[in-house]
């Protein structure tokens, strides 16, 4: 039985579903309005995307996060003490400060995803997955089946705007605001009967994406940069298309650029370099993996700058003859998270310095010469789809 994609929550009568967008920002994804639930207010029903759903009536205790970045979630909602174990955990220093050190603790069942095995004698009551049956996202045929899962004894949600995003029934249209990943915050939330926490969360974000958007609100649609995700480590022979429906195509157009393969109907696809010299897009976002430690993290940028400047079919791109360069790791624009809104802000503060300035201080962007880790991005906050499940 393939995994089950969640794709709307309801609680008692407190939730509802219906089309809606969190800002403004063009065509987005179908994605859902949830009222806000009182913690604790069990029980949450949780929809799949053919409409299936599954019930959740009381507060989980036994965690199980597939990735950094759910893992990330679950801390910031204040249910880390409940984690007992992830996947692809987060290298040295790519959590942020303020759960860094709880993060550490959480102890790792798989290097990558987690073993079947490992995952369904885990004693977990819940797995918070981001990425389901994409292999490229690192899921895959080879995790449990709903059956399994429920006879472990553990319930089985999804951060549906990752794990979504490449199936048939996802939306069509380019996805070009957070709205989905508001909703899958709220949803992990009421889940885990975190809602307020959630909601203060979304807040958040939302607080720092107006700004950014009345900040370029004055900048023509068609005088906005093209914009290239380079995601370095699914490899150089053939590059990958970011396309419309991914997470990161909402987070490029909130920060006022243009996706270069915004117009290809998936989440990813293999490209080709004639694709992306033909597209000669004004910035290049060179986006690496963790290497579990700031030195390695940024040496992984410089070769995949080098790798750039120095291949004959990219040397002569105007991004590149230009330095315009985001270091920015893939993570934080892939896939769903609160952090999604800093990487919309990182990255405008770097290809519109005059408008956007980094909220944190000492983190702003040298014109020019792109985002440095420990500047205006975090080494190694970023996970490529193929090799860091974060």
């Amino acid at each position: 039985m393939r995994p089950r994609v969640v794709c709307g929550i309801a609680a008692a009568v407190a939730l509802f579903a219906t089309a809606c967008g969190s800002g403004a920002g063009g065509g987005q994804s179908p994605s859902v309005t949830l009222q806000a639930v009182p913690d604790g207010g069990y029980p949450v029903k949780v929809a799949d995307c053919a409409g299936q759903e599954t019930t959740i009536a009381k507060a989980p205790t036994k965690i199980v996060t597939s990735n950094a970045s759910s893992l990330e979630l679950l801390l910031r909602l204040g249910a880390g003490e409940r984690v007992i174990g992830t996947g692809f955990p987060p290298g040295k220093g790519t959590l942020p400060a303020a759960v860094a050190e709880q993060g550490a603790k959480v102890p790792a069942l798989g290097d990558k995803g987690i073993p079947k095995e490992k995952l369904l004698g885990s004693g977990a009551d819940l797995y918070v997955d981001t990425f389901g049956a994409m292999p490229m996202m690192g899921g895959g045929a080879t995790g449990p089946s709903e059956e399994e899962f429920a006879a472990a004894g553990i319930q089985h949600v999804y951060l549906l705007s990752t794990a979504c995003a490449g199936t048939p029934k996802a939306a069509k249209a380019p996805r070009t605001d957070l709205a989905a990943i508001e909703d899958d915050v709220r949803r992990i939330g009421a889940v885990t009967g975190t809602a307020a926490r959630a909601e203060e969360l979304v807040a958040g974000m939302e607080k720092q994406l107006g700004e950014v958007r009345a900040a370029l609100a004055a900048v023509p649609e068609g005088s906005r940069p093209s914009y290239f995700v380079f995601d370095f480590d699914a490899g150089t022979k053939q590059p990958v298309a970011v396309c419309g429906r991914q997470v990161a195509n909402a987070v490029i157009t909130q920060a006022g650029a243009r996706n270069v393969f915004a117009d290809c109907d998936a989440d990813f696809k293999p490209g080709s370099w004639e694709d992306v010299v033909a597209k000669n897009p004004d910035w290049i976002q060179l986006a690496v993996r963790n290497r579990g430690s700031e030195e390695a993290t940024r040496k992984a940028f410089d070769e995949a700058e080098a790798f750039l400047k120095g291949f004959p079919a990219t040397q002569g791109l105007k991004a590149v003859q230009e330095g315009h360069f985001v270091r920015l790791g893939s993570e934080v624009t892939t896939i769903a998270g609160v952090r999604n809104a800093d990487a919309v802000r990182q990255i405008a503060a770097t290809i519109h310095p005059d408008l956007v300035k980094d909220a944190t201080p000492g983190k702003g962007a040298t014109p020019g010469k792109g985002a440095t880790p420990g500047k205006d991005a975090t080494p190694g906050k970023g996970a490529t789809p193929t090799e860091n499940g974060q």
